[in-house]
């Protein structure tokens, strides 16, 4: 790799880490900077070595998150385990279900929540009141099963979408939303190795060397989340969703 490619590389793992932190959608900066610095690699290498340098940063960012507030744990718990097993299922459906079947469905939902979110500028500002410990984990486990599913299998928006339900459905408030999908996003990207790795789709120094930047962005994302809340996560996410939906819809009708 030339010097060149290996800065773009590792700016887009600072970014990256950074927008992860704060509102999900870390995937949309790396993924497309490791496609064009490795165009000789599948994609199974560039998806597996995005989920190493990931791991790093969804990490320190739940860790950050949990030593500054208090993370919803009867919610983060049950999502996360969910999530682990059902992240492992995505990415064995890889190889038989076709996702282009997926991105119409996904651009639509997409397209939902950001006008829910910008129509009503209330949403999220503040957590409401929340639900019994046995309705939360119920939730938590459906939630976490199909989008650990969803992030295994295609991933764009998995942690946007996170952060959308543990505020519609949870009743979060937009920081404390975030910090509950760093934790179950922690666990699909561990995931996601337990495939990756044994099948030789990881390239160990490339996504080592994007995690320390990674985990920098993560760091400066966290900070910048803690310190001005839940009106500034909540201004992050529409504008991760809104060029989400841009990516989607050019990949779609392109």
């Amino acid at each position: 790799m030339d010097d060149l490619n290996l800065i773009m590389l590792l700016t887009a793992a600072l970014f990256a880490g950074f927008v992860d932190a704060v509102a999900g959608g870390g995937g949309l900066v790396q993924v497309p900077a490791l496609l064009v610095a490795l165009p000789a690699e599948s994609p199974g290498v560039v998806l597996g070595t995005n989920k190493l340098a990931s791991v790093f940063g969804t990490g320190n960012a739940a860790i950050r998150y949990a030593r500054k507030i208090a993370l919803p744990w009867s919610i983060a718990l049950p999502a996360s385990i969910a999530a682990f097993v059902f992240s492992f299922g995505g990415a064995i459906a890889v190889t038989w279900m076709p996702k282009e079947v997926v991105r119409p469905l996904v651009l639509g939902l997409l397209v939902l929540v950001l006008v829910y979110t910008v129509i009503k500028p209330s949403f999220g500002t503040v957590s409401g009141v929340r639900l019994r410990v046995g309705q939360e984990r119920w939730r938590a486990l459906l939630v976490g099963a199909v989008l650990g599913f969803y992030d295994g299998f295609f991933g764009p928006g998995a942690g946007s979408f996170l952060i959308f339900a543990f505020v519609h459905w949870f009743r979060l408030d937009f920081l404390h939303a975030s910090s509950a999908s760093k934790v179950v996003n922690f666990f699909t990207n561990l995931a996601a190795l337990f495939y990756f790795v044994p099948s030789g789709n990881v390239l160990w120094k490339v996504g080592l060397g994007m995690a320390a930047l990674n985990i920098v962005g993560a760091l400066l994302g966290t900070r910048l989340a803690l310190r001005h809340g839940s009106g500034f996560v909540r201004g992050v996410f529409i504008v991760v969703a809104a060029i989400l939906i841009v990516r989607l819809a050019y990949e779609v009708f392109a």
